[in-house]
């Protein structure tokens, strides 16, 4: 990134009982820029002109000011609203995750299997694992549900699937949203401010979902040269996702046969010879559009593939429909239902898949895994 030629403070100086055009000569700006810098300013809440010269905090805009002023026609009182930047915000939290995870321990490279598939790639979708979920059986007419449980259950159907998965060379985690139940040591949802029936504190969901992750990608790299990990952004882990891409990334920086991916963006894509894969939590898109956005986004890709599929989470249950040159999937997740989900007459399967894909033919095969095939015998 190139430096800057000027600091906020010395523009802001220089713009001090001068026009643009004087400012910019001073400081041997073009005029152009220096009325991007000044436009900035004014939405920081500095604009001396207007008698604005209270900046807000960073992470914040100024949403608006108001100005009493005297008979004199200065100015006696002055009320400043803000308003959250989410953007930045953003910005600031991937930076303050990325400095906290440059002392996290990293893990040492481990032996690869001795022969893999080239034409194959192995997709493991993980559909809403809301670990840190509290279900109390009596109530939701199913199975309780806690931490333990998760642990026992994601990590049972993530080494059975890979038991069962061929010796593809490439290995793709899909955790598809909401891997956690709640994004805050409140224990509600950034977004809607709703409420979670949760397992302990969040403090121990960080810890079991960093874990259970781990097992997932310790798992695939028994039987796949790499293994490539999408943290998709879900509606109950906004940051969530966003600070774990990071820590994974920290932690695996020395396992060359391990790829995060680091992009906060709401989409994801993955290419595999004639194979085209978004991803997406699918809160904030609506399915018909779908087709639409990975043919803008991925134009070349689409050109040089012939099957191209979408995998969301969020609905809990299965669905597929195909469109014109793409068919789009949600999947089911392990977990069991909560209170909300069964009041709601919710009733989704709980299991967990493994899609085999061909670099030539696309899917070739899937594998499935519920809940009941780790209990006793069948386990």
């Amino acid at each position: 990134m190139v430096a800057r030629k000027h600091s906020d403070e010395d523009m802001k100086e220089a713009l001090r009982g001068r026009t643009v055009a004087e400012a910019a000569k001073l400081l041997g700006l073009h005029e152009r820029n220096l009325y991007s810098h000044k436009a900035r300013f004014a939405r920081q809440g500095w604009s001396p002109e207007h008698d604005m010269t209270k900046v807000v905090p960073d992470g914040f805009h100024l949403k608006g000011t108001s100005t009493l002023y005297g008979e004199d026609g200065q100015p006696k009182l002055q009320w400043v609203k803000t308003s959250i930047d989410h953007e930045r915000q953003r910005e600031l939290f991937i930076a303050a995750a990325e400095s906290m995870a440059a002392e996290l321990p990293q893990v040492e490279s481990v032996t690869g299997p001795l022969i893999t598939l080239a034409h194959l790639m192995a997709v493991y979708p993980i559909g809403d694992a809301h670990i840190g979920l509290r279900s109390w059986g009596e109530e939701t007419q199913g199975d309780s549900w806690d931490m333990t449980e998760a642990v026992r259950v994601q990590c049972g159907a993530m080494a059975a699937l890979v038991d069962l998965a061929p010796p593809a060379e490439q290995a793709v985690i899909i955790n598809l949203g909401d891997w956690l139940h709640a994004d805050n040591m409140e224990g509600m949802t950034s977004r809607s401010g709703h409420v979670m029936d949760l397992d302990g504190r969040y403090a121990k969901m960080i810890d079991v979902g960093m874990m259970v992750m781990r097992q997932c990608i310790t798992s695939a790299l028994r039987k796949h040269k790499t293994v490539r990990v999408i943290n998709v952004v879900g509606n109950h882990d906004d940051t969530g996702a966003l600070w774990m891409s990071v820590a994974l990334r920290h932690t695996y920086e020395n396992e060359p046969r391990v790829l995060i991916d680091k992009s906060p963006a709401a989409f994801h894509y993955i290419e595999h010879g004639k194979v085209l894969i978004g991803t997406h939590h699918g809160h904030t898109c609506k399915i018909e559009r779908l087709p639409g956005v990975m043919a803008a986004d991925q134009a070349k890709a689409w050109g040089r593939t012939e099957f191209r599929y979408w995998y969301l989470g969020h609905v809990h249950h299965q669905s597929v429909k195909e469109y014109a040159g793409v068919t789009v999937e949600s999947f089911n997740t392990l977990t069991a239902k909560d209170a909300y989900a069964a009041f709601g007459g919710y009733r989704a399967r709980q299991n967990m898949k493994c899609i085999v894909m061909h670099s030539e033919f696309g899917e070739v095969a899937r594998h499935t895994v519920s809940p009941d095939m780790l209990k006793g015998d069948a386990a």
